[in-house]
């Protein structure tokens, strides 16, 4: 056994590339309480400091500190960037000083372009000629192919947030191979992979050699950006600094070479663990010093900063980057994985102050130690930001090793990836099936020539044939999109480092996704349960709508809505599915616009459950506002209705509650424990009067 492994438990790890087989081997579940845990050390109050002058001035500036114009971002492009290096334990970032956002022109020239001359900045006009020139970019490749029909789509915003002008994203490499193997280890098992090729060029060979030699330079690459901070990852990490070192490097040449829009950490609490759980048996560091390598880390991930347009900031309210990292969960042995380090990191909430990065997401099981329950409430009621997705879900699909990339996608970490979708706007494309194809906006004849409903009423078996028709066809346009879309960034813009992290043989997830659910469900209801008139402008074409009378609303637990809901997640998916995907992709959907929902309302008109053009929709799977009159539980259960099997890329529900709304007074219920907090101040310590509800396990 090799000397940084030295008492780490045997197993096939040592052998082959297999991460979870270490952690299995190797973590050690906690049941205990946060009382170990550690403040903030000076070093990191006064690096945090620097973090909050620089962020005034950021904000001051409009939002961009900072911007490379002149040197493209590649994993080894910079020289050594720091805050304080004599402060800093954990170092590294994506250009040579913090705040200074990198020149990335491979997803598309115009984008880069865009984005500095809209903050002030003017881009090197040799790098533009390049690549309008010389080097084709992902963007060109894409807009080559596209269709009239999908770029008419695209601008009607029917289908919408489309990847086609940056990095795709939502790839998670598995940055923990870096810690545990050292980089030399991973380029010889890439290189073995290379050698054991079929031999015969068939065009998918071809590509799988190219894509390999890619990866293996990618890895070169990694090492060689260890130097440049004075680091040799070529070897396994020997502690829990150097891990997190290790670790952070492989995430930072992911982020130094692509843009995308989900650049997920992982699942790494776990399996840093180990090393700190060694670390502290053996004396190495005391937990002072693990919280402060944890705290500095965690600082790192919230100074992710890409170059954007103002208009990506205004889809997605700001420029979030959701560098998303997946805490706790059972596994499939029964055993909680949860460590003290799942609470190192929800600590860095408390000793740094909230912040929406990196999205910390709790994966929820009602078979967590309580401990960790109790934590995770009072954590969250003195945050707001944390995430929960239910573990007890997506662990029968994935297993006990998956990572949510963005918000709610699940994969399986360095055996799967997602090729991102965006989202199907099927609010606009309900009544696109009432207007024949006509775009509401801007009249023009977008969908097919369909023969659109003329009458004053509409009849909801009239409008339900016709949605079909109009969802079959938005479909096929969708995933061809999409297929485009992917097959130009693997051509042009390769997320060769992050691949480089994944097995040889990778499980591709083709990711689509619906806004509007609610509005959709909402006025499919007022259609059949109440009456809707139509409101036409000259030419005929629909643009409001009368509802007399009531309706089953979205977020009541009424079946009667629920199941028009249902049904629309499951008939979009079957026509989703009725086309072919680019590499063999498994389809799948989500209902996720935790913030785009207002973008994709102002492109939307007036639609039958008396919405107004322009009005956001609900995000994700909510209820749209206000109409969720009978509590929280009944809400939660009108979301909890979807079918998962149809939306495995995820269903998100943005839901904020004080106490009292899951009908308790100054109490947090969750899950099987219910504990009273001193009634002046809800982010206190809970006092001694603990009260056990049944379990519901």
């Amino acid at each position: 056994m090799r000397q940084e492994w030295a008492s780490f438990k045997e197993g096939i790890w040592e052998k082959e590339i297999n991460v979870r087989d270490f952690i299995q081997k190797n973590y050690t579940p906690y049941e205990g309480d946060e009382s170990f845990l550690a403040g903030p050390t000076e070093n990191t109050k006064e690096l945090w400091a620097q973090v909050m002058e620089l962020s005034e001035e950021e904000r001051a500036k409009g939002g961009v500190l900072d911007m490379d114009t002149k040197i493209i971002s590649t994993i080894t492009s910079h020289g050594p960037g720091y805050l304080n290096k004599d402060k800093e334990k954990i170092v590294g970032f994506q250009t040579d000083k913090p705040f200074k956002r990198s020149l990335q022109p491979y997803g598309g020239i115009r984008m880069a372009v865009k984005a500095c001359e809209d903050n002030g900045y003017k881009v090197d006009p040799q790098i533009v000629e390049f690549f309008t020139k010389h080097r084709k970019t992902h963007n060109d490749g894409v807009f080559d192919a596209y269709t009239p029909e999908m770029r008419a789509c695209r601008s009607s915003h029917i289908i919408t947030g489309l990847p086609d002008a940056y990095g795709r994203g939502r790839i998670i490499g598995d940055y923990r191979r870096v810690a545990l193997y050292g980089v030399d280890r991973l380029i010889q098992d890439k290189q073995k992979q290379k050698d054991t090729t079929r031999t015969i060029m068939y065009s998918d060979v071809t590509r799988e050699r190219e894509e390999l030699s890619e990866q293996i330079k990618a890895l070169k690459e990694l090492k060689e950006l260890g130097q440049i901070y004075g680091f040799d990852i070529s070897r396994p990490a020997s502690n829990v600094q150097e891990a997190i070192q290790w670790l952070y490097f492989g995430y930072l040449a992911a982020i130094k070479e692509q843009n995308g829009a989900a650049m997920s950490l992982g699942r790494t609490s776990t399996f840093l663990d180990i090393y700190a759980e060694r670390d502290l048996q053996n004396g190495t560091f005391t937990e002072e010093e693990i919280q402060e390598f944890v705290d500095h880390f965690i600082m790192k991930l919230r100074l992710v900063k890409f170059a954007r347009t103002p208009e990506y900031n205004a889809l997605f309210s700001g420029d979030p980057t959701w560098v998303t990292e997946s805490i706790g969960g059972m596994g499939i042995d029964g055993r909680s994985m949860v460590t003290k380090m799942s609470y190192r990191y929800l600590h860095t909430l408390s000793n740094l102050g909230t912040a929406p990065e990196p999205n910390l997401t709790v994966l929820w099981s009602t078979r967590l130690p309580k401990n960790f329950k109790r934590f995770c409430a009072k954590t969250s009621i003195m945050s707001s930001s944390i995430q929960y997705e239910n573990d007890d879900l997506m662990r029968v699909t994935h297993g006990d090793d998956y990572a949510i990339a963005c918000c709610v996608s699940s994969m399986r970490v360095g055996k799967e990836m997602q090729f991102f979708g965006a989202r199907a706007n099927l609010a606009k494309c309900l009544l696109y099936a009432i207007n024949g194809g006509v775009d509401e906006v801007s009249k023009k004849q977008v969908g097919p020539k369909y023969r659109p409903i003329t009458s004053e009423y509409l009849d909801y078996d009239d409008v339900m044939e016709k949605f079909h028709d109009m969802m079959k066809w938005l479909a096929c346009v969708y995933v061809n999109a999409l297929n485009i879309i992917h097959y130009m960034h693997d051509k042009y813009c390769y997320e060769r480092l992050q691949m480089a992290l994944h097995d040889k043989k990778v499980t591709r997830w083709f990711a689509t996704g619906i806004a509007g659910l609610s509005v959709v469900a909402d006025s499919l209801s007022a259609i059949k349960y109440a009456k809707v008139k139509t409101i036409r402008d000259e030419n005929g074409i629909v643009v409001d709508y009368e509802v007399e009378g009531d309706f089953p609303k979205y977020g009541n637990d009424d079946d009667r809505v629920d199941d028009i809901a249902y049904d629309i997640v499951h008939e979009f998916m079957h026509y989703i599915k009725g086309n072919h995907t680019y590499r063999g992709g498994i389809p799948t959907t989500s209902i996720l616009t935790i913030t785009s929902n207002v973008v994709y309302g102002k492109a939307t008109g007036s639609t039958p459950d008396g919405r107004k053009a322009g009005e956001p929709f609900a995000p994700g799977a909510n209820p749209m506002h206000h109409r969720d009159s009978r509590g929280a539980v009944a809400s939660l259960s009108s979301v909890s209705k979807l079918p998962f099997k149809d939306a495995q890329d995820g269903i998100s529900n943005t839901f904020s509650i004080i106490p009292g709304a899951l009908g308790k007074d100054d109490a947090i219920l969750f899950d099987d424990i219910a504990f009273e907090l001193e009634p002046d101040c809800a982010c206190c310590e809970p006092n001694l009067t603990v009260e056990r509800e049944e379990d519901n396990e």
